[in-house]
């Protein structure tokens, strides 16, 4: 394969990208620094559960992809993929998310040999009976210990307000009863679908060269035709799903998270990298530790330092999340409402968005210290129809209008997410 240069002389980064002969989309940025990381990846996550695959229906059971991801790092020889990477010294881990399934490995030295490995196991899949009837109580035990996880109840309580069909409502995991359903022939559905190689994507950044990098991927990778696929999604309200979620658990004290729901998806490229960075920049103006609610709220003792937002958007879904602990979680979901308000009807102030704007497009610039940020950044980006390069021009583009249009267009519907602790009389 010929791999093209892609740089941005203004920030000084490059990385090289090529097309291999086997499909895959392969993305190679060196730099100079300690440890090297390779993320390989497939665009398929938990939302991905319901589609056609040349003309045939497929329904999965909640949980596939997390399991399928678990089930990768078994070989048909009974090797360890853990114990191969011990050999090399690199450090290996997987995730899944709503949207997609990576794995991954750093390692400071023997880069190509963990390359090898990484390749190797993520495209020989071996599933038995008995195998996934093992994986089967694992899995039931890891989604038991989140049913008691509060952060994870709170998180899936606020996706279940403002959410009634779209599917990122549905824990990763899935159930113990949904993973129960899943056979040899569920997880080979879902890999011959997703796990063509047109499908994914390889990133990696560090003491690497493209050649290098093209040998091991001849070595390995094998061109396999892939099958026709059309995701399927329900179509979702506009408004959300219930305003109040209310659990109880073995907490300290009571935690609130408020969601945001983002109405215009989908969306993707760089009108999407545009919202991101327009989020990012509007968040911050209203609740930063720098803004008046922040300050206002930590004097009145209703949060604390815990208090943290974010937003989080993709092709089939967006909102915005505010987090945190507090004795009156009902009243810090008032008080935010109020604050949106307040900024709807007296405007946002200019001064305080090109403060952030210069601030956030710093710290955007750091990532690109950082090799385990550049290829996660960059395979999110890459199934976003993005390029990392295009984040500082992306980022610097956001005007002033946009964060107002943003502000009134798109914080109108809420929902309320609290767990409120398990009082003794309850014990």
């Amino acid at each position: 394969m010929s791999f093209a240069l892609k740089e941005n002389k203004s920030i000084g980064e490059k990385y090289y990208y090529g097309k291999h002969k086997s499909g895959l989309d392969v993305y190679v940025f060196p730099k100079d620094m300690g440890t090297s990381y390779a993320a390989f990846a497939t665009k398929f996550g938990s939302v991905d559960s319901v589609f056609t695959t040349d003309g045939r229906k497929v329904t999965l059971p909640d949980g596939v992809a997390h399991f399928l991801e678990h089930k990768m790092f078994e070989n048909s020889d009974g090797r360890d993929t853990f114990e191969l990477y011990a050999k090399t010294g690199a450090s290996a881990n997987a995730y899944t998310s709503n949207n997609r399934t990576v794995y991954l490995f750093s390692a400071a030295d023997n880069i190509y040999e963990s390359l090898e490995i990484l390749l190797g196991f993520v495209t020989d899949p071996y599933f038995t009976k008995e195998t996934i009837a093992k994986e089967q109580g694992i899995i039931g035990q890891e989604i038991k210990m989140y049913d008691d996880n509060p952060d994870w109840q709170l998180y899936f309580g606020m996706l279940e307000g403002l959410y009634s069909n779209n599917p990122v409502k549905i824990d990763i995991a899935g159930t113990v009863e949904t993973i129960a359903q899943i056979t040899p022939d569920t997880l080979f559905d879902a890999y011959n679908t997703f796990y063509n190689l047109d499908n994914m994507v390889l990133v990696i950044s560090g003491k690497v060269t493209p050649e290098d990098v093209e040998k091991v991927c001849d070595k390995v990778l094998k061109y396999k035709k892939a099958p026709v696929t059309e995701r399927i999604y329900p179509k979702e309200q506009h408004g959300v799903n219930k305003e109040i979620v209310t659990k109880k658990m073995q907490v300290a004290m009571p935690m609130f998270s408020v969601g945001i729901k983002d109405n215009n998806c989908p969306l993707s490229g760089r009108e999407l990298g545009k919202k991101r960075a327009a989020y990012g920049i509007l968040m911050d103006m209203m609740f930063s530790k720098s803004a008046p609610f922040y300050t206002r709220l930590m004097d009145e003792g209703l949060i604390d330092s815990g208090f943290s937002f974010a937003y989080e958007g993709h092709e089939t879904f967006g909102y915005a999340e505010l987090s945190g602990n507090s004795n009156e979680p009902r009243r810090v979901y008032e008080e935010i409402k109020k604050e949106i308000s307040f900024y709807k009807q007296n405007g946002l102030d200019k001064e305080s968005f090109e403060r952030i704007k210069r601030a956030n497009y710093a710290h955007l610039l750091r990532m690109f210290n950082s090799t385990d940020d550049i290829a996660n950044e960059m395979v999110s980006a890459v199934f976003d129809g993005l390029d990392i390069l295009d984040y500082p021009e992306i980022c610097a583009s956001v005007t002033f209008d946009d964060v107002t249009k943003l502000l009134e267009e798109n914080f109108s519907h809420l929902t309320l997410s609290e767990i409120y602790p398990i009082s003794t009389e309850e014990n």
